[in-house]
């Protein structure tokens, strides 16, 4: 639920597009402070808005959606955040996010159709049904008036009866290629849950872009100055790093750097390990890990109950330290 807030004087909301507010919502025992993404533009200054969704076990929000009324007032502390393509400027941007985490990239994408001037946004948003799309309809009437706003939509599943002819299933550098394929010439802005998020990033690295122009927001409490900006800690192949992998049932022990696959490594070691799109679709490289630690990044051609049990895709596996697989 989205909801619209005026100042009771009549002030003009003055705010950055992608930062946020924390309400003070009265909910039974005490007040609760909750921060809430703007999702309305400063290009229209008059309201503000906050769209909302109830996670399990929400408190404030689920009072927010049970309670809140027309005419009601309620105490805001801010605006604040960081999370602002103001801060970092570029002539292309590409947005990325899933589910609610699309509160910020609804803002910053208003604000540039309302300067009147052509944008260049790919706007890609990840959610479970199309129709649980946030903002779809407000999106489509703004790209079906700027040429440079491409909308991308990715879904789990279809809706009951309702054919889905757009993307289906996990976000992934497939993906990615075909929905911008100047991806490295763009500023990429993500907000989503951390999984997803990370998800992303890995999917960048492992394409060569630049993480210096990639920034993320988070479900969690918004950063409120730079220095509290959550540190990014991602396991990333290091092109200076010595690796070693062991075959276990071939006896072989070969040298290489963590920026080499396995399948490399393996073919570069006389092995064969049998292999098909060599792009982690596929899945025909699938091989089980015995110890260590791998990178990998794949598009979709292994399970996470395969993971789990210990199997890898060779060729977008990367070795971090030792590592013995099974070939």
């Amino acid at each position: 639920m989205t909801f619209s807030f005026r100042a009771p004087s009549g002030a003009l909301f003055d705010y950055l597009t992608g930062q946020f507010l924390t309400l003070e919502i009265p909910v039974p025992g005490g007040p609760l402070h909750r921060t809430y993404t703007i999702s309305s533009s400063p290009s229209r200054p008059r309201s503000l808005s906050v769209t909302v969704k109830a996670q399990e076990n929400s408190i404030g929000t689920r009072w927010m959606l049970d309670n809140l009324v027309p005419g009601m007032k309620i105490k805001a502390i801010g605006p604040a955040g960081h999370f602002s393509m103001v801060h970092h400027p570029s002539d292309k941007y590409l947005f990325i996010s899933a589910g609610s985490g699309i509160t910020p990239m609804m803002s910053m994408t208003t604000w540039m159709f309302d300067l009147g001037s052509e944008p260049d946004i790919v706007f890609i948003n990840c959610a479970r049904r199309p129709s649980e799309i946030i903002f779809r309809e407000r999106l489509e009437h703004m790209a079906s008036r700027s040429q440079g706003i491409n909308l991308k939509f990715v879904v789990d599943g279809p809706d009951l009866y309702r054919p889905w002819t757009g993307y289906q299933g996990q976000f992934n550098q497939l993906m990615l290629g075909l929905m911008a394929p100047d991806y490295l010439e763009r500023e990429v802005y993500c907000c989503g849950p951390e999984p997803f998020m990370q998800a992303v990033r890995e999917a960048l690295q492992g394409l060569g872009f630049d993480m210096d122009r990639y920034h993320q927001e988070s479900f969690h409490a918004p950063a409120q100055a730079v220095e509290e900006l959550p540190a990014v800690d991602d396991v990333v192949p290091d092109e200076d790093a010595g690796a070693e992998i062991r075959f276990a049932l071939s006896g072989v022990t070969a040298k290489c750097m963590e920026t080499d696959t396995v399948l490399a490594t393996a073919r570069a070691s006389g092995l064969n390990i049998p292999s098909g799109c060599t792009f982690g679709v596929c899945g025909t490289c699938k091989v089980k890990k015995r110890k260590g630690e791998v990178h990998m990044v794949h598009n979709g051609g292994i399970s996470e109950d395969e993971i789990a049990d210990g199997y890898i895709l060779a060729c977008c596996s990367h070795p971090i330290g030792k590592v013995d697989v099974d070939v």
